[in-house]
């Protein structure tokens, strides 16, 4: 299920996204204890293989995998890729996000919350 969502343009890196995409995950609430303030671990590609993303994710408390440039296979990410990339099929399925239409990027943003919350309640019914 979609955790936070952000819109950026096309010619961004997506390193560039990871920050504001994780600050935007709201606190996770428990049968028991305290809510969780932040996700225990973040799996990444090698588009997010960047020191400064690594130093910021250990000064949070955030455990990543992140596959290195050079070194890694990014197969080995393969079943949390694929999680990303069903969910991005998703709200792509959604024709309105299938283009662009809207001027304003607040108007789309809106419309890709609706779709994930279309697709959150689909997942929780079945």
């Amino acid at each position: 299920m979609p955790l936070s969502l952000g819109i950026s343009g096309a010619n961004l890196h997506d390193s560039l996204g990871l920050v504001p995409l994780v600050r935007g995950i709201p606190p996770i609430r428990s049968r028991r204890g305290p809510r969780r303030r932040r996700p225990a671990k973040l799996h990444a590609d090698k588009g997010y293989d960047y020191d400064h993303l690594r130093k910021w994710l250990r000064e949070r408390r955030i455990r990543h995998r992140i596959a290195r440039k050079g070194i890694e296979s990014s197969t080995r990410l393969g079943r949390h890729r694929w999680v990303v990339e069903r969910t991005v099929s998703w709200l792509a399925g959604c024709r309105r996000l299938h283009r662009r239409y809207e001027r304003k990027a607040e108007h789309f943003l809106a419309f890709v919350g609706i779709a994930a919350a279309l697709i959150s309640y689909r997942r929780l019914t079945n």
